[in-house]
């Protein structure tokens, strides 16, 4: 029995192109662009020398070359991920980046596999854009869900500088310095802002929308509220903490009682790509006697509709909305 190693070889190219993609982004913009260390990205600029107004200018560049972008061929598909995921590569860099790893992915096909050229230009076409597709939408949930799990403990310590006397400008900045990566730079970004004269209610409420999360929604709407009609700030804080923290456990255990539908729907969406490609792997020849019937091609498209359709209502079905 002759067993086929291309799709091994198809899946090692996909994964080559991932790791690529995170090779030249850390390459560009160092390990300071990582999530999660101990000093956020913006107080490392600033110790490294850069004014505040450089860094605030530099990451408001970063921000918003994201809106607007939609023109670009190809960035539309992932022009929303890009601006949650606050990716510092531009536009036009991310669809150079796909051109160049769908090259990349063509030469390797090439070299690695027997594959006609047309057939190697539609895969390295996918893998390119499906790669920076999949990597960005990746860094786009990471981000996200660090900016879940680090909002409440911001708000306390935004509390705790209230209560001693500081203005909510400064109370933010000091919560800045103490948050890493995202929400430390979101945060000094906002308090670098306010520094300047603009409303921290509407820099808040921009962050909300770009990011779409419904927390920073009300904080931002908690602090417009206290500016225009006053109010015990810290107190209307304090509650909206506990309200985060209570809303962050109850997704975190929703999350755990639908893990097992969620995995029996990611099973039942991967099982006939996973058929396919043992099939192809074990037996080459599997088709052989019928890939030269006129209907073979137009009822594999309707097969390949019917996969789709399935893993887009297996993933309608498990998204549990709370």
């Amino acid at each position: 029995m002759e067993i086929s190693i291309s799709p091994l070889i198809y899946l090692a190219i996909f994964g080559a192109v991932l790791l690529v993609v995170e090779g030249i982004y850390l390459l560009v913009f160092g390990r300071t662009i990582q999530l999660g260390g101990r000093m956020n990205r913006r107080l490392d600029m600033i110790e490294k020398g850069k004014s505040r107004n450089a860094v605030l200018e530099q990451l408001r560049k970063e921000i918003n070359q994201h809106v607007g972008g939609n023109g670009i061929p190809l960035y539309g598909l992932l022009a929303d991920k890009a601006r949650k995921a606050n990716m510092a590569f531009s536009p036009r860099m991310l669809v150079v980046l796909m051109a160049v790893l769908a090259a990349l992915a063509f030469a390797m096909i090439t070299i690695a596999t027997e594959a006609e050229p047309v057939i190697g230009a539609a895969v390295s076409v996918a893998f390119g854009v499906g790669g920076v597709y999949f990597w960005v939408a990746r860094k786009a949930k990471q981000r996200l869900d660090m900016l879940e799990a680090q909002l409440p403990d911001a708000i306390e310590l935004i509390v705790r500088s209230l209560r001693v006397g500081h203005p909510f400008a400064s109370a933010l900045g000091m919560a800045s310095r103490e948050i890493p990566d995202p929400l430390g730079t979101e945060f000094g970004l906002i308090a670098d802002e306010a520094a300047y004269g603009r409303d921290v209610a509407e820099a808040l409420s921009e962050f909300a929308e770009r990011v779409d999360m419904q927390d920073l929604r009300f904080l931002s709407v908690a602090v417009s509220i206290q500016m225009q009609s006053g109010g015990n700030l810290a107190e209307i804080l304090e509650g909206l903490a506990k309200v985060v923290r209570a809303r962050f456990k109850l997704f975190r255990k929703v999350r755990a009682i639908t893990a097992e539908a969620k995995w029996s729907g990611m099973f039942l969406s991967g099982f006939p790509i996973a058929a396919l490609i043992m099939i192809q792997m074990i037996k080459p020849d599997y088709y052989d006697g019928v890939k030269e019937h006129p209907m073979f091609i137009p009822l594999a498209l309707v097969v390949l509709g019917f996969l789709a359709v399935n893993i887009l209502y297996m993933r309608k079905m498990i998204d549990i909305k709370v």
